[in-house]
């Protein structure tokens, strides 16, 4: 690998925040970047040293682009994987691996992977289309997925009643069991080709129950040790098992039985660990960073508590973004501001993330909450 001396060029796949943050810690590290995305005026568009305009699932477009770069990665799982295997048997380093990338691109594959591997999970069955799903006559309720392209919220749906069903998924789908869970947690795990494996500390989260998004987030965890334990096991036996190059954020339901459940996983930089830019001692955009040229991880130990607040944008308003409360927020102490450049918001958005950091755990949750009903994103 080339030294840190600017001439190094990194591919991202992606031009949204998580590519944004991760440029930001690149310049540290003297990393030439160049992204792409389909998106004309991405958030990375004026950061990164080339931006490519371009579709990250089309073959063309991705080969073309990997050819200009010393090592590709991505920042978000929707990228076309035969394009990026090509790459990677002409000798491009694809990291994560292409492998990888196309388990977890289909949630059937990525829960058989659990299966298989003897990971806690739901239980689950696998549908071709929402007749097969009506013919089997299912106890209510459960929960159904798209096995392909959900992102954020979109893509899954809870069946309570044969009325949902009206509304169902025509697309490849899978079900899994509705689970009574006290909490959903994260815990985010990076592996360097050496197969050195490094955990952050357990993370709690607190989603939005109408986009089905992270909102809220509280570091580190305060469950007892032998829960915290089983996650970080959990966490590192899967990025063991895909023998992953990169970092892989591992969602968890910790069952009101006391169960620890993985939920699902995605191979890159993840919301649930935004706060961990100020909030530990190396960030999960640096863990990336040393993940993929083979250094040493990082220390991720937290620093302090931290809560991270999504920034959506608010329902009823779309067009050119307004922020208000940030001047009253920012009067707090242990309060660090991050917005991810997006001109224009509407209902949902992210438009950037708040996280508050204090010694004390309750004085940081009461900050956050205060951020959370001060700062208004609308237009």
């Amino acid at each position: 690998m080339k030294a840190f001396y600017g001439d190094l060029k990194l591919g991202i796949l992606g031009g949204g925040q998580l590519g944004r943050m991760l440029i930001q810690e690149s310049i540290n590290y003297n990393i030439t970047t160049y992204v792409m995305d389909p998106d004309k005026e991405a958030p990375c568009k004026d950061l990164c040293r080339k931006f490519v305009h371009g579709s990250s699932t089309d073959f063309e477009a991705v080969y073309n682009f990997g050819k200009e770069v010393d090592i590709l990665t991505i920042e978000i799982e929707k990228v076309n994987v035969d394009a990026l295997e090509k790459l990677e048997k002409e000798g491009l380093t694809v990291y994560p691996q292409s492998r990888v990338i196309r388990l977890i691109q289909d949630k059937g594959i990525q829960k058989q992977f659990f299966k298989e591997n003897d990971i806690p999970s739901a239980p689950f069955q696998v549908f071709g289309n929402k007749q097969e799903l009506i013919s089997a006559k299912i106890p209510f309720p459960y929960v159904q997925k798209l096995r392909r392209d959900g992102y954020d919220g979109r893509g899954v749906k809870t069946i309570k009643s044969a009325s949902d069903l009206e509304k169902a998924f025509e697309e490849p789908f899978l079900i899994e069991e509705l689970i009574d869970f006290d909490k959903e947690l994260s815990v985010i795990v990076s592996r360097n080709e050496d197969g050195e494996i490094k955990t952050f500390p357990c993370v709690e989260m607190e989603f939005n129950a109408e986009a089905n998004l992270v909102e809220f987030l509280i570091s580190p965890s305060t469950l007892d040790f032998e829960i915290l334990q089983k996650a970080d096991q959990l966490a590192i036996k899967i990025a063991d098992n895909l023998k992953i190059v990169g970092i892989l954020a591992v969602e968890l339901f910790f069952t009101k039985k006391g169960d620890i459940l993985v939920n699902e996983i995605a191979p890159r930089p993840h919301n649930s660990g935004h706060q961990s830019i100020e909030g530990n001692f190396t960030s999960q955009y640096e863990q990336l960073l040393r993940a993929i040229f083979n250094l040493p991880p990082g220390d991720t130990r937290a620093i302090s508590n931290s809560v991270m607040i999504n920034l959506l944008g608010e329902k009823g308003y779309e067009g050119a973004a307004e922020y208000e409360g940030l001047h009253e927020v920012l009067e707090l102490e242990g309060v660090y501001i991050h917005l991810y450049g997006k001109k224009f918001t509407k209902p949902f958005r992210k438009m950037g993330h708040v996280t508050i950091m204090d010694d004390d755990r309750q004085k940081a949750i009461e900050k956050a909450r205060f951020v959370q009903n001060k700062i208004k994103v609308k237009s």
